[in-house]
């Protein structure tokens, strides 16, 4: 399986290029952006992902984004989600009706810089009572809305505060550590159905599993292509963007991330996405220092590769 990648070299000067199947990366000419890549028409993307590349060294893995890509997510796609949402809210039935409404639910989530990937720590607000990873879908689209590839995404939320009112949706799914995509994009033409894709998620606390789950994105209850025409209209993403689609694993209300805590999760040809957990933005500040030196991450990683996740 191929992976377009974006990485930093020893000198800290970041590229993109592919990763193969044994993690190999290879480097396209030039300094290009995840957000160059994404400029192109899909013809012209793949013509670059199987044109020639150079080797290169030992590399630093990075969030796939950058430029002015946004990270983007949609609620109540999945029943699961529709009946988690109505259980942990105060205001019912606007998650009843989003589910069955034309227009789905969309909201921004993480400007590239925010984004944590592989290995690095997501984390859980101080303010919340009730924390949860989603694991998602994410749709890699290009300036022009054409799907060029796919991620994983852990959308992670506060299930506590969005509950207590939907007005407070912005505070309980962006903030420091709320949102993680896996380090390698599968391009599109590499995914033979995006509809029928197994999706796993295990959470281990000391070493025990203390939630597992799976389900598929053939549950998904609207056509991937309808998030993405709402999504675009009445605004361009001139660097594309990527679409986290929702979730259909969806903990019970017993169930809380915990400082220490270590999400897993995998989508069947598409990837891995691993993330210890921390409590409270202290242990994101670390993502500011990054904009000058993204070599500063590696100091805040645990081992992680395209793909190693535990899901069993």
């Amino acid at each position: 399986m191929t992976h377009i990648v974006r990485f930093a070299d020893e000198n800290g000067t970041v590229r993109t290029g592919v990763a193969d199947a044994a993690g190999t990366v290879r480097a396209f000419a030039g300094e290009r952006r995840i957000a160059d890549l994404l400029r192109l028409p899909l013809d012209e993307l793949r013509a670059l992902v199987d044109g020639p590349t150079e080797a290169v060294g030992p590399v630093l893995l990075l969030p796939p984004m950058d430029g002015l890509m946004e990270l983007w997510a949609a609620g109540v796609t999945y029943e699961r989600s529709r009946d988690a949402r109505v259980e942990e809210s105060t205001e019912q039935s606007v998650y009843e009706r989003v589910y069955d409404a034309e227009r789905p639910e969309l909201f921004f989530k993480s400007q590239p810089w925010r984004v944590v990937t592989d290995g690095e720590p997501i984390a859980v607000r101080d303010d919340s009572e009730l924390n949860v990873p989603e694991p998602e879908l994410g749709l890699v689209l290009n300036r022009h809305g054409q799907t060029a590839g796919y991620v994983v995404v852990d959308d992670v939320s506060s299930r506590s505060i969005e509950g207590e009112n939907p007005l407070y949706l912005p505070q309980a799914k962006i903030y420091a550590g709320a949102s993680a995509v896996s380090a390698g994009i599968v391009p599109a033409w590499e995914v033979a159905d995006a509809s029928a894709l197994k999706i796993s998620m295990l959470v281990r606390r000391d070493g025990d599993v203390t939630f597992e789950g799976t389900t598929t994105t053939a549950a998904f209850h609207r056509p991937l292509q309808d998030l993405v025409d709402h999504l675009w209209h009445c605004q361009p993403f001139p660097d594309g963007a990527v679409l986290s689609t929702g979730t259909g694993i969806v903990p019970g209300l017993d169930v809380t991330l915990a400082d220490g805590d270590t999400v897993a999760i995998a989508i069947d040809g598409v990837g891995t996405l691993t993330n210890p957990v921390r409590a409270g933005q202290a242990g994101l500040d670390w993502l500011v220092a990054a904009l000058d030196d993204p070599r500063v991450r590696r100091a805040h990683r645990v081992t992680a590769s395209l793909g190693d996740a535990d899901t069993r």
